[in-house]
């Protein structure tokens, strides 16, 4: 990450999305999930976040599971998740910002073997992060043609499953993006890490479901139903979403369950 003298690629100060070349619109924005900014679009790069005074942020977040992000807040504000599983270091979901200090606490872990990512609205810098690690990432080709910027780094699956491990499952719930994908970890009372594929409420007592959270556009019913039953087939005690302190800590399939039950009672007409 030092630095070269050679500007690193633009990003989206909406949604931090990076682009391999300068462009006068960002696609991820004008996508309906998400939105332009009142100021309309507005530009950055790693280096001037830096001027700005960003600065990496790390807090655990659960039994081998570390917090990175940066700070202050930037774009959509996500914070991605350290795995340290005994297969080795995997990076779930993607933030925008990356220096040198950042690098180093992580080599200082163990460094990043795989770096996967929940869907386009956190592939950020991604191939940042894939080149300061040499590390893969992962990606479902449902969602190819949301990549901004192409790397031979960059990783395609297919279907409704992946294995990057024998603990690690990555799942396509075809819920938010058609290529959206959570992670299972099998190891210990298990755990799902969804992003806002299935977003960790407020009240950690619940989740939910959203095609759109920036526009408050419902999910689909018949998708929220499949996903439910698909991800049911797992166990998993803890769900970590996509923010800073978004886990739910216990009784995980339930947690979801129920969640989905109550979603459904309210799309479906049947409370009122």
């Amino acid at each position: 990450m030092a630095d070269s003298g050679i500007p690193t690629p633009p990003i989206c100060r909406t949604c931090g999305t990076q682009y391999a070349e300068p462009r006068p619109d960002c696609p991820v924005c004008l996508d309906e999930r998400q939105y332009v900014g009142r100021d309309g679009q507005r530009w950055t790069t790693l280096e001037e976040l830096r001027e700005e005074g960003q600065t990496g942020r790390f807090e655990e977040e659960g039994p081998d599971v570390l917090g990175v992000g940066c700070t202050p807040g930037f774009a959509i504000g996500q914070r991605a998740l350290l795995l340290r599983t005994s297969a080795g270091n995997v990076l779930w979901d993607c933030v925008p910002y990356l220096d040198d200090a950042m690098v180093r606490a992580v080599e200082e872990l163990g460094g990043i073997d795989h770096i996967a990512i929940s869907h386009p609205h956190f592939y950020s810098t991604m191939v940042e992060w894939a080149h300061a690690f040499d590390a893969p990432v992962h990606l479902h080709e449902a969602d190819r043609r949301w990549v901004g910027r192409p790397d031979p780094a960059l990783k395609f699956w297919s279907g409704r499953t992946h294995r990057l491990s024998d603990e690690l499952t990555l799942i396509n719930p075809g819920i938010h993006f058609p290529g959206s994908a959570v992670l299972h970890w099998s190891a210990g009372q298990g755990a799902l890490f969804t992003g806002d594929v299935v977003n960790v409420c407020p009240d950690a007592r619940w989740v939910t479901v959203m095609y759109s959270y920036a526009n408050h556009i419902p999910e689909r019913p018949q998708a929220v139903r499949a996903a439910a039953d698909l991800l049911g087939g797992y166990r998993f005690e803890r769900i970590y979403g996509a923010w800073w302190n978004r886990v739910v800590t216990s009784g995980g399939n339930e947690v979801l369950a129920r969640s989905v039950e109550r979603y459904l009672r309210f799309e479906e007409g049947l409370v009122g």
